[in-house]
């Protein structure tokens, strides 16, 4: 039996401002499951990005040259980004029309079953090209899942927040970037720590992808114990009474806010370009060119994720206090700034000096990404949300996240040096500024002020 989170925002019963205990405790279980199952999604999705760069090559393109092969598995990993704005529009779409929870559930299983079925494929050694097709199937699907389940899982959190934690909330899902990118690397490091290399390659590559079969009991759980939110039962409830409020959600949203959804794609540039180099493709030019070994740069890349754990709930809890506007900026123009002392550190191939390198950098990107999940949700009216959101935020994923550690290895391939890529970090942290500056703020200082009003109301009508 579900427990309703909350009464309508700003209603005495809300869940913030002194619900019963029975809602108060269905709130924070919801955030649980939201971190929960937010974390292992992202776990299924990053754990392909550190196999590509230091054993797909090699199990699935053992015939290419070690650039080329690294290339290869790199367009690979690129797929999952290409098929997560398809994804977010068609979650999006049946979403806003048929509720939060349902495709939540449904991305999630699918993520759980693509990710068990990449630890079960043959390698290229024994079924050739078909070995690296199935992959880039699988590869795609699970970008379709992540597409769909970002949008879901956030306005699931925010939603069903109090108006004056929201942006607090939706770092339940956004801490679980951070979560992962730890949980993938340390299951890594153990499997590979634990056997030689030549078993690793062979099969012990395996057991993190088989290990996402967990999913399934967070699927149950959601489906079984988490309600729907109130906004979204309060679009049912006119649709019921006066028809639907609105019949094509993404058709609505590209129609009237098409630009609003291109700078919110544009909010992401720089936390997506600086996270993907870090996790991605710095472990790729590290053990490639500059030497290190793999498991002492995944260590590095772990510790370092711990600084996100606590950046991001801080940031969206600051975003209530101070507006969501102020700290994008500010993250923006940081990774802007530390692009070129970035790279400088970690061409020294000192591990200490790459940790500061990376953690600093994770610092300035997670001021933007913490926010970023109530901003984008409050720049759209309930009934466009999910496709609005959705699409801004997947958008980004396929024109700046999925190419960037492509397009880092073959800058550093074509020009010897790592300033080509330290000047895209910097423009992709400059065009997170200046989105941010072209955008309104959802949670200004009379919206703070006034203990009732909701963050973003005032930007859209109630249909």
């Amino acid at each position: 039996m579900t427990v309703p989170l909350t009464q309508p925002e700003g209603q005495p019963g809300h869940a913030d401002a002194g619900s019963s205990p029975v809602r108060r405790r269905a709130f924070r279980k919801l955030l649980a499951a939201g971190l929960v199952g937010s974390s292992i999604e992202w776990y299924d999705f990053f754990l392909y990005g550190t196999a590509a760069a230091l054993v797909f090559p090699k199990v699935f393109f053992p015939h290419s040259s070690a650039l080329t092969g690294t290339l290869l598995a790199f367009s690979t990993f690129w797929a999952g980004f290409v098929a997560r704005p398809v994804g977010g529009v068609l979650a999006g779409h049946l979403g806003d029309k048929y509720g939060r929870k349902p495709v939540v559930v449904a991305c999630l299983a699918v993520m759980g079953a693509a990710t068990f079925l990449i630890g079960c494929l043959p390698t290229a050694a024994s079924v050739g090209a078909l070995a690296p097709t199935l992959l880039v199937i699988l590869r795609f699907i699970q970008g379709l899942a992540t597409g769909g389940q970002w949008g879901g899982i956030v306005l699931l959190l925010t939603e069903s927040a109090g108006p004056k934690r929201r942006g607090f909330a939706g770092t339940f899902g956004q801490t679980s970037v951070p979560v992962a990118v730890i949980l993938s690397n340390l299951i890594f490091v153990a499997a590979s720590g634990l056997m030689p290399d030549a078993a690793f390659l062979s099969w012990g590559w395996r057991i993190p992808f088989l290990l996402s079969v967990v999913m399934f009991s967070v699927v149950l759980y959601i489906q079984a114990k988490v309600e729907d939110t109130p906004e979204f039962r309060e679009l049912q409830r006119e649709a019921k009474s006066d028809g639907p409020a609105v019949r094509a959600p993404l058709a609505q949203v590209l129609r009237s806010k098409w630009g609003t959804i291109l700078l919110g794609c544009g909010l992401l540039s720089a936390t997506n370009s600086l996270f993907y180099v870090s996790i991605s493709g710095l472990l790729s030019y590290g053990t490639g060119s500059l030497g290190l070994k793999r498991n002492s740069l995944l260590a590095v890349v772990l510790l370092a994720s711990v600084a996100m754990l606590v950046v991001i709930p801080w940031s969206g809890h600051l975003s209530d206090k101070v507006g969501r506007r102020p700290l994008i900026l500010i993250g923006g123009l940081g990774v802007a700034v530390w692009a070129f002392p970035y790279f400088g550190l970690v061409g020294t191939a000192s591990l200490p000096l790459i940790f500061v390198a990376v953690t600093v950098g994770f610092i300035f990107q997670t001021l933007t990404y913490g926010p970023i999940a109530s901003f984008l949700g409050e720049l759209f009216a309930p009934g466009v949300r999910y496709s609005g959101a959705s699409l801004a935020y997947q958008l980004s994923a396929i024109i700046v996240s999925g190419g960037t550690p492509f397009l880092m290895t073959a800058l550093i391939a074509g020009t010897g040096n790592t300033l080509a890529v330290a000047g895209y970090i910097t423009l992709m942290g400059l065009v997170t500024f200046a989105s941010a500056w072209f955008l309104p703020e959802t949670n200004p200082a009379e919206v703070r002020a006034d203990p009732h009003a909701v963050p973003g109301t005032h930007l859209y009508s109630a249909k």
